[in-house]
């Protein structure tokens, strides 16, 4: 059976994987959809797509006891760690990142049942700058006019 592609995920408001900020999410609706889920950073203007394909990575974990607990490390390491790691091979879902509001919005026209209706532009949208909200512009100065 020939597996559908597009228009089997959902739109959805959620805060900003970065940072509490609002935008949006797009979760699978169907089984044969092809990614887990697609989050958008309104912070980075970039959206992180995680995919259904896993692939092996190394990672690096926390040294566990035969409790399951962290083993601490006497001192605190270089990387401000207090606890021992180790480096693990790990299953972890395939990702990439779509950098163009293009992009995301042809990404998102493609697979988001609700496109029409869901404002998702509002976020992918460069805004225009109002020159007055900069503390210090470039350019030269404006001549001040006697009267």
């Amino acid at each position: 059976m020939a597996e559908k592609i597009g228009k089997n995920m959902i739109l959805i408001n959620a805060p900003d994987f970065q940072s509490m900020a609002k935008a949006f999410k797009m979760i699978p609706i169907t089984n044969d959809c092809p990614y887990v889920e697609c989050m958008y950073s309104a912070k980075d203007n970039v959206m992180a797509v995680i995919t259904k394909t896993m692939k092996q990575s190394y990672h690096m974990v926390a040294k566990l006891d035969d409790n399951g607990d962290p083993i601490r490390t006497k001192n605190k390491r270089p990387n401000g760690k207090e606890y021992k790691e180790e480096r693990r091979l790990v299953d972890t879902f395939s990702e990439f990142y779509l950098m163009t509001p293009e992009e995301i919005n042809g990404f998102v026209e493609s697979f988001a049942v609700n496109a029409k209706t869901f404002d998702y532009k509002s976020f992918t949208t460069p805004k225009e700058e109002d020159p007055k909200d900069k503390i210090i512009s470039v350019g030269k100065p404006e001549l001040v006019k006697k009267a």
